[in-house]
């Protein structure tokens, strides 16, 4: 594995450049400000720029935005999309970056990434965790699911994926609107967002999605035993809801769960002022 290779720099305290995997993925790394480190991980077919907001913590933290294999700026390959791979490209950045006492924060998709790290490398470089609208299992039949594809509909996904292929653009569109509480995304958000996601190959959104949904991290939560903060919106017209946020808080040996009820599936984005709040005052009190 490659170490971080350094080619933009904006100002003492920002710089972005790639890191290479062990499997030869290029991957786009964005590292702004000095601290303790929190790494962000992004959902299904979205980028690092969905973490955007979060800039602001950078005046006193260390902020890490990966785009995972196949997605933003990292190199498009065939190869890897499972949530193990993208577990361990997580880790391989992390060690290339010599980072430690480690925040790792996965979004949606990205949550999942979180837990099978854990599954793989324990505490390893970590000091807590954070699952932002993050189920551990998005096929579960368990009352606390409210996914589509809750009971294994394995037709619903089949349909969202042909829904896809058919005419992606207007399936990201409205896969953006639907992000956002009101499901309908400001002109500009729904603007680049969609492009962010169009960015993705079909196959490669394909292939990682049916990995990802499929996947069962209920048995993983009870294990993880760093100190956790849950972040829920008001999603469950999208993808999940509080009543995911409670279980999975209290499945998890140490944990915050907070609820910021005036957003949808993208909290850290529609109240991202009290999103990092949240953030600053769980680092605060975890120390």
């Amino acid at each position: 594995m490659n170490h971080f290779e350094a080619v933009e720099t904006s100002g003492d305290n920002h710089v972005a450049g790639w890191v290479k995997t062990t499997d030869g993925v290029r991957l786009w790394v964005n590292v702004q400000g000095q601290g303790r480190p929190l790494v962000f991980v992004h959902g299904w077919t979205m980028s690092s720029l969905f973490w955007k907001r979060q800039a602001p913590l950078s005046e006193s933290l260390q902020i890490i935005t990966i785009d995972l294999r196949g997605h933003g700026f990292s190199q498009s390959t065939l190869r890897g999309h499972s949530i193990p791979r993208y577990a361990r490209d997580i880790y391989e950045v992390v060690t290339a970056l010599g980072l430690t006492d480690i925040m790792l924060i996965g979004w949606s998709m990205g949550g999942s990434v979180v837990m099978d790290y854990w599954q793989q490398f324990n505490n390893d470089r970590l000091s807590s965790i954070g699952l932002v609208e993050t189920g551990p299992c998005p096929m579960s039949a368990a009352p606390w699911n409210l996914h589509r594809y809750h009971g294994h509909k394995i037709e619903a996904l089949r349909e969202d994926l042909a829904r896809m292929t058919h005419n992606r653009k207007t399936f990201g569109k409205n896969f953006v609107n639907n992000m956002f509480l009101s499901r309908k995304a400001p002109s500009d958000a729904l603007k680049w967002m969609t492009s962010e996601h169009m960015k993705v190959t079909d196959q490669t959104a394909t292939t990682i999605y049916e990995d990802y949904i499929q996947r069962d991290y209920t048995s993983i939560l009870p294990t993880l035993t760093l100190p956790a903060l849950v972040v829920q919106g008001r999603s469950d017209q999208s993808c999940y809801g509080a009543s995911t946020g409670r279980y999975v808080a209290g499945s998890l040996p140490d944990s915050r769960l907070v609820i910021l009820d005036k957003s949808g599936h993208l909290p850290f984005y529609e109240e991202a002022e009290a999103f990092n709040d949240t953030v600053t005052q769980f680092l605060s009190d975890s120390n």
